[in-house]
């Protein structure tokens, strides 16, 4: 679903500018000499309204997250929530995914954070999807071995593919879960999760870990995707 244009979107996100990095890309290779009292950066892509964002900065005071979001419309209520809260570990960058290389550099990011993306249901689209080879090799390029992607959704065709890419990719799955709240609540939800679990579908997740045999930039393109329709892009039963 589009989202609904905000008239006052510059005013309220000039408000929230102290946690707002206007050109990423000119702190490129300096990303860890501008935040030095952190012990790690982490990254959260598509951070939507905040939930998470703020959620996940409260529980990691230490490190320091970056929330990428093209779409400032969700962002700005992400930007109030973390200045309304006070959470000073907090940045947003209002970019596409596909500028990370042209914002970080290699080992720059720690950890990556993807939550609730979009599946691009359709096979001619799979290489959109965040999961897609092209995507986990740029994750390669900015993560250093050892760098965790810690996916969340609750379509389980787009978990199972995503999985797969990983796998293929080089990638060492050390966590998953298809009913990551079965046991009761667990970890910090987003706005999408809260309500998907509140309706009792099942959340899958997974941590994918970079290891020697991981895929990169140098690695040469991926293998072109043939078949990669999803069966259900919904994924889950109400």
């Amino acid at each position: 679903m589009r989202m609904r244009k905000k008239p006052n979107l510059i005013p309220r996100m000039e408000k929230c500018e102290r946690v707002q990095i206007k050109q990423p890309e000119a702190l490129r290779g300096k990303w860890r000499a501008m935040f030095p009292a952190y012990d790690e950066l982490w990254l959260e892509i598509g951070c939507g309204k905040g939930r998470f964002t703020l959620g996940t900065a409260q529980a990691e005071p230490k490190n320091m997250l970056i929330a990428i979001e093209r779409v400032e419309d969700a962002m700005v209520t992400a930007m109030e929530r973390v200045c309304d809260a006070g959470v000073g570990n907090v940045r947003f960058i209002s970019r596409d995914a596909l500028k990370l290389r042209e914002i970080f550099s290699a080992g720059e990011i720690s950890r990556i954070f993807i939550n609730f993306c979009d599946p691009w249901p359709k096979s001619r689209d799979a290489k959109h999807r965040l999961t897609a080879p092209g995507f986990l090799r740029m994750y390669a390029d900015l993560l250093p071995p050892g760098g965790q992607i810690h996916f969340k959704t609750d379509n389980l065709p787009l978990f199972e593919w995503s999985v797969e890419q990983l796998k293929n990719e080089g990638w060492e799955i050390s966590e998953l879960t298809n009913d990551l709240h079965g046991e009761g609540e667990c970890g910090v939800m987003t706005d999408y999760e809260a309500k998907f679990h509140a309706q009792g579908v099942k959340i899958n997740r997974l941590v994918a870990e970079k290891t020697e045999n991981t895929k990169d930039g140098a690695s040469g393109e991926p293998a072109r995707l043939r078949n990669a329709a999803l069966s259900d892009a919904r994924g889950a039963e109400k």
